[in-house]
């Protein structure tokens, strides 16, 4: 039965997010992250995929583990060693779809351990079907630019755009024709907010990079896609922002709401089966109304 989208999920008057360390977790967040655990039904689409998932311990990494898993795929989990606690659930729920999981601890700001996770991937499943590229990190700053460090500017962009360009580099010759590269980019490549001026500029250059890597892949029958969320309820949230600001995330989107990782899901899902076969070099927004432009 269709659903209001505005009231679907909880709205920012329902929602608090006490403050957190980073990476943060999804349990400390109320109203707990929805990742699909009691509503979302696979089909088969990714029936035999072997996919890897970058930030695959919570938030918009664990709901698409879980709908890789629940339409068919085995998946790798690649994440921060401190989030292993939230990672075992991700890889629990693979394990209840009846897929197989490896779960790879460790830091994407390292040339060698990117090439690690790929390693292991082929090493275990034989080959990469699909490559999410989801980890990222972001750290408000309300002074803008004055009050973004070298320190963090450079973890940012490691994060965001190195570990993005060693993953692709390192798994594109494990891939075959149909293959697909999956990118989280972000509103804020469209709309940057000053005080994410590091993580905007960050997700401006994953679209670009989306959209050439996507004719560079072409003639080897890889495709390449990207899916840029809005404000998605993720435990990013309370570990990177102030809490007045946590307890109105979302509201200034058209919908008046955060999205929460469910409702993520299906276009990484969408991307990199068949059925998305003639679509390389776009961007999906999931933006809750809010216009990339």
């Amino acid at each position: 039965m269709a659903e209001d989208p505005r009231t679907q999920y909880p709205t920012p008057d329902q929602q608090t997010g006490h403050a957190q360390e980073h990476p943060g977790s999804g349990g400390g967040m109320s109203p707990e992250p929805d990742h699909g655990e009691d509503t979302y039904r696979g089909s088969g689409r990714l029936e035999g995929r072997k996919a890897v998932i970058t930030g695959g311990d919570s938030g918009i990494g664990r709901a698409v583990a879980l709908a890789f898993a629940r339409e068919g795929a085995d998946v790798l989990l690649s994440y921060l060693e401190q989030e292993q606690q939230d990672a075992e659930r991700t890889a629990e729920l693979v394990r209840e779809a009846g897929r197989s999981v490896i779960c790879v601890p460790g830091d994407i700001r390292s040339e060698e351990h990117c090439a690690a996770i790929v390693e292991r991937a082929v090493s275990e499943f034989g080959r990469i079907d699909v490559l999410v590229n989801n980890a990222a990190y972001q750290m408000s700053q309300d002074e803008g630019i004055l009050g973004i460090s070298t320190e963090q500017f450079d973890r940012v962009i490691k994060t965001n755009l190195y570990a993005l360009f060693w993953l692709c580099k390192a798994a594109v010759p494990h891939m075959r024709p149909g293959s697909s590269i999956i990118n989280t980019s972000s509103i804020q490549a469209a709309q940057p907010s000053p005080e994410l001026l590091d993580y905007a500029t960050t997700k401006g250059g994953i679209v670009t990079f989306t959209k050439g890597l996507a004719q560079d892949l072409a003639d080897k029958g890889i495709r390449v896609n990207s899916v840029a969320p809005g404000p998605v309820w993720t435990p990013l949230i309370p570990a990177t922002m102030p809490e007045e600001k946590v307890d109105s995330f979302g509201a200034n989107t058209p919908l008046g709401r955060a999205a929460q990782p469910a409702e993520l899901a299906a276009p990484f899902v969408f991307f990199a089966s068949q059925e998305s076969s003639y679509v390389t070099g776009d961007v999906m927004a999931v933006t809750g109304g809010k216009p990339l432009t």
